[in-house]
């Protein structure tokens, strides 16, 4: 197991360092409101469901991480996440397109001096305690699963619990040309489980307190 981490920890510098490169534009939040047009179909109408490859609700980008935001664009651009709606919206995006989005949904709906706590309000029962420790998840994704340690890692704590699960799956079928996700970091923590194990982490992850939310467009409300 600690080679499995020396491997991945590696792989995350040098991911990292690979994207700081790519992450020279600097977002603009007022430009990024005026271009999500083809994001608040989805993402601004609240419990709306996507159909395909399965049904799950679509996630909350609204306080997410920008750098993560921006990661998952770039992924879908590359084809390293194999979603063809996500994929054809992220190639209509110059880099620019990317950082105005990522900076606007970043601190869309962000309250001014709101603070999580330091650790999740809900303790896990023994049986999911032991399989986040598995992967070790909090050590990327923070002690509340709020507060990555890295920028393009994404909070989870209170995303929707079917949209994680999903996620989860996509990451151990990665060559699968309609759902499957690439990521060498996230392939060897998932591969670990069964999909009834992913479950429980998903369902246990979604119950928390966080900070994404849906925030409806005036159109939708």
């Amino acid at each position: 197991m600690n080679k499995l981490f020396t491997t991945l920890f590696a792989l995350a510098v040098s991911s990292t360092t690979v994207a700081s490169l790519a992450q020279d534009v600097k977002g603009d939040a007022v430009a990024g409101q005026g271009k999500n047009a083809m994001c608040i179909g989805c993402h601004g109408i609240k419990g709306y469901q996507a159909s395909f490859p399965e049904v799950y609700k679509v996630p909350m980008i609204s306080g997410q991480s920008a750098g993560y935001i921006s990661a998952a664009l770039r992924e879908y651009q590359k084809g390293e996440r194999k979603h063809p709606t996500m994929r054809a919206v992220s190639q209509s995006l110059t880099e620019q397109d990317i950082a105005d989005l990522a900076a606007y949904y970043s601190g869309h709906g962000v309250v001014a001096g709101a603070e999580l706590p330091a650790k999740p309000a809900n303790e896990p029962g023994a049986q999911v305690q032991a399989l986040l420790n598995k992967a070790n998840c909090a050590s990327c994704h923070g002690a509340n699963f709020s507060k990555p340690i890295d920028p393009s890692y994404p909070k989870i704590a209170g995303q929707h619990s079917d949209y994680l699960f999903f996620s989860l799956k996509a990451y151990k079928i990665d060559t699968n040309v309609k759902a499957g996700r690439s990521h060498p970091i996230m392939g060897a923590m998932a591969k670990q489980y069964t999909n009834a194990e992913l479950k429980l982490m998903a369902n246990y992850l979604g119950s928390l307190p966080g900070e994404l939310k849906v925030i409806p467009e005036n159109r939708f409300r």
